[in-house]
């Protein structure tokens, strides 16, 4: 396979982000995988959702984990974005994996040690996913937390910038598959220290095919991006 398109939050600008909707659309354009972030309600489910707080992609208002999977449920998580996406909702991690097929890059948002790895874990598990899933997180000790509990699961490092030498020894600690990487931070020198480091090297967040052109002639594994048709031949239209 050529260049990995990976639809960040699914194709989430066509569609609202994190919504069922995304995940659907992306994979009917031929993503290849699909990226979400979860965090964990008060109540001990595992939803998927970007922010903190509800204001900005919701009807709602508070922190995610203040609240109780019912009351995130019955909220409008698609009107903002449009209104031909009235009525989508907040899904939890379970409803993604058994909606779609595709690989899934769930990034763990915990608040401290708030047993999310545990919950999410679990429901991958539970959802028989484990072989399609990869975990990420920009919480060092989330990872190590996961890592100690399933010496199976694949686990990617997240990181931010340049030099990448903290990265590459949290990704020996935690035997991390991949460095997800912010593209700003991207050179054909670290992606071959990556590569030699036996990890595949993938950039967010990532909307102009031009920005990693030079890039993809060194190796570059893969993207994440809002629009994954851009990335992708014979995609059809929204």
């Amino acid at each position: 396979m050529g260049l990995r398109v990976i639809a960040h939050r699914g194709a989430s600008g066509t569609c609202p982000e994190n919504t069922l909707a995304a995940f659907h659309r992306a994979e009917a354009l031929g993503a290849h995988m699909v990226e979400l972030d979860v965090q964990r309600t008060r109540d001990g489910a595992v939803v998927v959702v970007h922010d903190w707080t509800l204001d900005r992609t919701t009807d709602g208002h508070g922190a995610v984990g203040t609240c109780r999977l019912d009351e995130i449920a019955s909220l409008d998580a698609g009107r903002w974005f449009g209104e031909r996406f009235r009525g989508e909702r907040i899904p939890t991690l379970g409803d993604v994996l058994a909606a779609i097929a595709l690989p899934v890059n769930v990034e763990l948002k915990p608040v401290g040690d708030d047993g999310l790895d545990v919950l999410a874990l679990a429901a991958v598990r539970a959802a028989g996913a484990l072989g399609r899933v990869v975990f990420s997180s920009f919480d060092v000790a989330v990872l190590e937390r996961l890592r100690g509990r399933s010496p199976e699961a694949n686990v990617a490092v997240l990181w931010e910038e340049a030099p990448i030498a903290g990265a590459l020894a949290l990704a020996e600690r935690v035997a991390a598959r991949a460095l997800h990487l912010r593209k700003d931070a991207a050179t054909p020198d670290v992606i071959q220290v990556a590569h030699r480091a036996g990890l595949a090297v993938h950039l967010w967040t990532v909307n102009d095919p031009a920005e990693i052109g030079s890039l993809v002639g060194v190796g570059l594994d893969g993207v994440f991006t809002d629009f994954p048709e851009r990335f992708l031949h014979n995609a059809p239209p929204a």
